[in-house]
């Protein structure tokens, strides 16, 4: 029997059945009515990607596969967030099976509309499939669970004459409404369902749908233009603008339609303007709209259905700083000693709120627009307004209170207080790893006045993390924000304490004129309050910044300043930085003897206050002026000497320069067996590091050795 499909079907809507099929825009029909049971909608113009999904489904249907043979009911069930494009894989996969021939028996399709005012009951989707089944309205009895019966009876009759049917039940909202659906065993039949939510309760085959990979998104966007114009090529033209528009949208198949639609009826417009306009909107969903779809009512019907205590956790998740959010910064979040986990896991089974990834039980997020939607419903309600406010602020305090506490332990030295909060160092720096997206982003709210005295003090926990990781942008992200704050305060120590953070951070994202002047700026600043203690460290790393920028006589001035205060002062540890980096300077200058000198002089005070790290840096300073000065084998030993420190914290930014310059060494003292080993162990340091660039240029040193 050769069966046509893409015609119209029976839909249920306000007591009565009506037709063509009108509940979802991407699936208006054309072609005459056929038969009810021959009821796919047409597929999903533009349909793309999905390949691993497909495959799942048809697996499920294979009457040939392990234990989905005749005997057995297998229901399989499509869940996901509004827009993910449930509907749209089920339909293809329902061509896709019946191509294959294995309902020839015909398919059922029939939409729920389970998130509506008033969704289909089982009773009434019943009748609507009774009819389909050419049932006569006079024999169709009261009652879901008599109906029931004869529904199963009629797909066993329809079993016998013709073969297995699909049943797509398109749209549910609860397993009440499916249940009834469940065609009898024996037959072959399939019963396919949809949701937002998951419905494990139905012993189906779930299959959750996560929002398109970015070549999907990219495909879906050129093929809906090609579509519309065969010879449209603005996405193929414009890549970069056109994966700038996928992201804006989220990745979610039902906004790249809508962005689509809006560049198909203005073929003149370029794919930037567009993502210009998104981006630049105060109402980003409110431009995902082409007057037919709508990204915001598709999430709003979830919306509606929650619980307010379910909703409230939403709104309020949206307001998290970060992509995601631990269950601490939750728990922070809504006010509570502990995280919501009953109504975080409820949202997650709606789709609503997803897992963490890469980051096991918790931690939580929300797809990039269901977060736009939570900020909007909160913006629009001035109680929300105002406890979103109080939430903030509430995870700022919880920010600021483990970040100093982290911060203590990375600055923490013998015979000093031992820091809490933490078991150690590592467990502070892993704490500080996992939160680092949300702390950079929380220190942004010092924007605003209620939160900006404690943005600014948590930009100051972070400094020295950032640089540790040598997360530069991130630091020049977190100083900015800092700066513009503490500009407003009146107070020059706190504006200069500013400036010379930034500048640090500007040198280690190579923007070394800029940091010059911030540098310069938080001097002058420290002079005017005198603050002689705070000037000399603005002095010394001023002096950092003016020997990377090529003034190395003024940086030698500069350190040679920064020293003297210091010793002023009574800052041992102070002294000690500062003699090492002008020991760099000196070395720079040509003034290798004294080079030699002052790392020595660092060295010792280093290890006069316990401060092993920096220990470690002056003994590396040294190795650098030993080797210049001609003696090898100290250069070596001194080299050595950081190595065994560096590795010891798993320092391996510093541990893959110092394996560079002990490559540097045996190259000169011609072992190239043993300069290519420290190349190829300075490679593997250097991308420990994240520095892929360092580690490429190592291991080409290496192969050159060979």
């Amino acid at each position: 029997m050769t069966t046509e499909y893409g015609g119209d079907h029976l839909d249920f809507r306000d007591g009565k059945f009506t037709g063509p099929f009108t509940a979802k825009a991407e699936y208006r029909e054309h072609a005459p009515a056929p038969t009810a049971l021959d009821a796919l909608p047409a597929r999903a113009v533009g349909f793309t990607g999905r390949d691993s999904e497909l495959r799942a489904l048809l697996d499920a249907f294979d009457p040939s596969a392990s234990g989905a043979g005749p005997e057995a009911v297998v229901v399989a069930a499509v869940s996901g967030l509004g827009g993910i494009g449930k509907t749209a894989l089920a339909v293809e996969a329902g061509y896709e099976a019946c191509g294959k021939g294995w309902f020839p028996g015909g398919v059922l399709f029939l939409d729920l509309h389970g998130y509506d005012e008033e969704p289909v009951t089982a009773d009434r989707a019943l009748e609507a499939l009774l009819r389909a089944l050419s049932a006569e309205p006079e024999h169709i009895p009261i009652g879901a669970d008599a109906r029931a019966a004869l529904y199963r009876s009629a797909l066993a009759a329809r079993a016998r004459e013709r073969g297995p049917v699909l049943i797509l039940a398109d749209n549910a909202s609860s397993p009440t409404q499916v249940r009834p659906l469940l065609p009898g065993g024996g037959a072959g039949h399939r019963l396919l369902v949809t949701s937002r939510d998951r419905l494990p309760q139905l012993g189906a085959r779930l299959l959750a749908l996560d929002e398109l990979t970015p070549q999907e998104a990219y495909d879906l966007l050129d093929r809906a233009l090609r579509i519309a114009h065969p010879a449209d090529s603005r996405v193929a033209d414009d890549a970069e603008a056109a994966e700038k528009l996928a992201a804006l949208c989220g990745h979610l198949p039902l906004a790249l339609q809508i962005a689509a639609a809006l560049l198909v009826v203005d073929r003149d417009k370029p794919v930037g303007e567009l993502v210009t306009e998104l981006a630049e909107s105060r109402d980003l969903l409110g431009h995902l709209n082409d007057g037919e779809r709508s990204v915001r009512a598709a999430f709003d019907l979830s919306y509606k259905r929650l619980p307010p205590e379910q909703a409230r956790v939403l709104c309020l998740l949206a307001m998290a700083p970060g992509p995601d959010a631990s269950n601490e910064v939750v728990a922070a979040l809504v006010g509570a000693g502990a995280p919501p986990v009953q109504n975080l896991e409820a949202l997650v089974r709606v789709h609503l709120v997803e897992r963490g990834r890469g980051s096991g039980r918790r931690r939580w997020r929300l797809h990039d627009l269901v977060r736009v939607f939570g900020v909007g419903v909160v913006a629009g309600d001035a109680g929300l307004v105002e406890e979103g406010e109080a939430a903030r602020e509430r995870v700022l305090d919880f920010y600021h209170g483990w970040a100093d506490a982290a911060d203590d332990w990375l600055r923490w030295l013998p015979g000093m207080a031992v820091p809490g909060r933490f078991g150690g160092r590592a467990e502070a720096l892993g704490w500080l790893d996992g939160e680092r997206a949300g702390l950079v982003a929380a220190v942004g709210w010092a924007d605003g006045e209620r939160f900006a005295g404690t943005a600014v003090r948590l930009a100051v926990c972070l400094g020295e993390y950032l640089e540790w990781r040598r997360y530069f942008d991130d630091w020049v992200v977190v100083g900015r924000a800092a700066l513009e704050a503490a500009g407003c305060s009146g107070d020059r120590t706190v504006e200069a304490d500013a400036w010379d953070d930034l500048g640090n951070a500007l040198r280690g994202a190579g923007r070394v004129a800029e940091a010059v002047e911030a540098h310069t700026r938080a001097r002058d600043l420290y002079q005017d309050a005198v603050n002689r203690h705070r000037e000399a460290i603005a002095w010394d790393n001023l002096g950092n910044a003016l020997r990377e920028a090529g003034r190395v006589a003024e940086a030698v001035e500069a350190h040679t300043r920064a020293r003297d205060l210091f010793q002023d002062a009574g800052d041992r540890d102070g002294e000690a930085v500062a003699w090492d980096n002008l020991g760099v300077a000196l070395r720079e200058a040509g003034r290798v003897a004294e080079a030699v000198e002052a790392h020595t002089r660092a060295r010792d005070l280093h290890q006069a206050v316990e401060n092993r790290h920096r220990e470690a840096i002056a003994w590396h300073g040294l190795g650098g002026a030993l080797h210049e000065a001609g003696r090898v084998a100290e250069a070596i030993e001194g080299y050595g000497k950081a190595l065994e420190v560096y590795r010891e914290f798993e320092d391996w930014y510093r541990t893959g320069q110092v394996l560079h310059n002990l490559a540097l060494v045996h190259e000169s003292a011609g072992r190239p067996a043993e300069a290519r080993a420290c190349w190829l162990q300075a490679a593997d340091a250097f991308t420990r590091a994240g520095d892929t660039a360092e580690a490429d240029q190592a291991r080409t040193r290496a192969e050159e050795q060979q």
